[in-house]
């Protein structure tokens, strides 16, 4: 890990300030130079900044909240995680560009993985079977391209993301809406631990922190400023995706969307999204063609695969919803006890996947 540019408990201090914000910390910090020279800085000086009236002042004098640093450190080390700061190596460089960015990030797991460029997969946290299916496959399409994913370790999509990242040994960086030591939801435990093998947990929440409502907003602004663009799979109109997107539009950087049914309320933000001019996204070529200054590597596109008649007859039933096998059977007047070799096979072929239930769908 590289070392942080100013000393970590002076600038724990400096923003455990009531009303400080980043926006001020930067202009005194531009003003004095560091920290501890913010902290240590006559009342005169101090009002002289923008934004530094005479009872922000006096609150900066008291110099901040010395037990919060101290317990922040203990922490640290206790975590093995890191601080970066605005004015450290490894902050995301793209996160710097937002208007307000955070002062300082917690980390835990590789710095390098937050300069790499990234793409954000978000969406909703109660897929389809159509939405796990099409997040699992472009996935495994832009992990294969020296990208770090990034998405939120939320239920559903975001955690479907991560895992097939780090089961491809790839990159990928959860952004929290708690501290990097605790994981929400709780069942994301296992994946956690590995996302830190090549990858980060992050967040702008101090240690300890709980996972509150409000966090998450703030935390979607980071996801969507650190990362080239956001692609959303699967989202309500209202949903924390959405909220994702928008701020990737704010922040100026591209909005893909993977369309879906129009009477399905968990497709009406990506449906939305794509009537308001966001790319729609059929394969990973129609990102990478938006993304400028990136050269994917040749895909492997899927070769037509010989069929026998059966094999092409029960493909044929088939589509992106999952269907049961005996409604398979049924409509081509085959025998459940027959089909299911058949099913096999084309399962083999990765043609097909079975999903719970003895539900079948096309890949």
């Amino acid at each position: 890990m590289s070392p942080s540019k100013f000393d970590p408990e002076a600038l724990l201090r400096l923003c455990s300030i009531p009303r400080i914000g980043s926006t001020r910390i930067r202009a005194l910090m531009a003003r004095f130079g560091n920290p501890d020279n913010v902290l240590n800085a006559p009342h005169r000086q101090l009002t002289q900044v923008d934004g530094i009236d005479t009872t922000l002042a006096r609150y900066i004098r008291k110099g901040g909240d010395q037990a919060f640093a101290r317990e922040q450190m203990k922490r640290l080390r206790q975590t093995g995680a890191f601080l970066k700061s605005l004015w450290d190596d490894h902050y995301p460089p793209l996160l710097k560009r937002i208007a307000s960015p955070p002062v300082l990030l917690w980390v835990l797991g590789e710095p390098k993985s937050l300069i790499q460029q990234g793409i954000a997969v978000v969406g909703t946290r109660i897929p389809t079977s159509y939405g796990q299916l099409i997040a699992e496959n472009l996935t495994l399409e832009i992990v294969r391209e020296p990208l770090t994913i990034v998405s939120g370790l939320a239920r559903g999509v975001d955690t479907i993301v991560h895992r097939t990242v780090v089961n491809q040994g790839g990159c990928t960086v959860a952004v929290l809406g708690s501290g990097v030591d605790v994981i929400y939801p709780r069942e994301n435990q296992k994946t956690a631990q590995r996302i830190v093998e090549k990858g980060a947990l992050l967040s702008e929440f101090p240690l300890g922190s709980k996972p509150e409502a409000t966090n998450f907003p703030r935390r979607n602004r980071i996801i969507a400023g650190m990362t080239l663009g956001t692609l959303v799979i699967e989202g309500g109109v209202k949903s924390g995706a959405l909220i994702t997107a928008e701020y990737a539009l704010e922040q100026n950087r591209e909005v893909f969307a993977v369309p879906g049914h129009i009477n399905n309320p968990k497709c009406a933000g990506c449906n939305l999204l794509i009537q308001e001019g966001a790319k729609l996204v059929r394969n990973v070529d129609d990102i990478f063609d938006e993304l400028k200054g990136l050269s994917p590597s040749a895909h492997h596109k899927q070769q037509d695969i010989p069929l026998s008649g059966i094999e092409k007859r029960i493909y044929e039933q088939l589509n992106y919803e999952p269907r049961h096998i005996d409604v398979i059977a049924r409509d081509c007047n085959i025998s459940t006890h027959e089909i299911l070799s058949v099913l096999l096979s084309l399962e083999l072929k990765n043609l097909i996947r079975q999903m719970p239930g003895k539900n079948f769908l096309r890949i």
